[in-house]
């Protein structure tokens, strides 16, 4: 989300009340060391890539990995706007499974029944 001009000038009002006249120019040359380093930073990390990727780099389509693509309300559009043809239907029954795959996937009910019907109760813990 970019700054526009009117923002920008009101950061500046705000820091130059919260800050004062005495500490903004140190507060500013803060933060154009943590600017400096964070862009130094990412060029690093850019041109290791570069290196260990060799000549595939260039054949990168970086606008695929744009996250500002990813717009939550284009994506649902979508969703709801593709053909159903290979989705489900309420009338499609499950495949049968075959002996081996029966036997990996047997899931034992629980037994209610092994529970003691004289069970103890202590009325005195509550």
């Amino acid at each position: 989300m970019p700054v526009h001009g009117t923002e920008f000038l009101v950061l500046i009002l705000l820091a130059f009340i919260i800050l004062g006249p005495k500490q903004l120019p140190e507060y500013a040359a803060k933060l154009a060391r943590v600017v400096v380093k964070a862009r130094r930073m990412a060029n690093d990390a850019k041109v290791q890539l570069k290196e260990q990727m060799g000549p595939e780099y260039e054949d990168l389509d970086w606008r695929q990995y744009d996250p500002r693509q990813y717009d939550p309300r284009r994506i649902v559009k979508q969703a709801l706007l593709e053909p159903l043809d290979d989705a489900f239907s309420l009338d499609d029954k499950p495949a049968a499974r075959t002996a081996g795959e029966a036997d990996d996937e047997h899931v034992e009910p629980l037994a209610l029944a092994s529970v003691p019907e004289g069970t103890p109760w202590d009325r005195e813990a509550t």
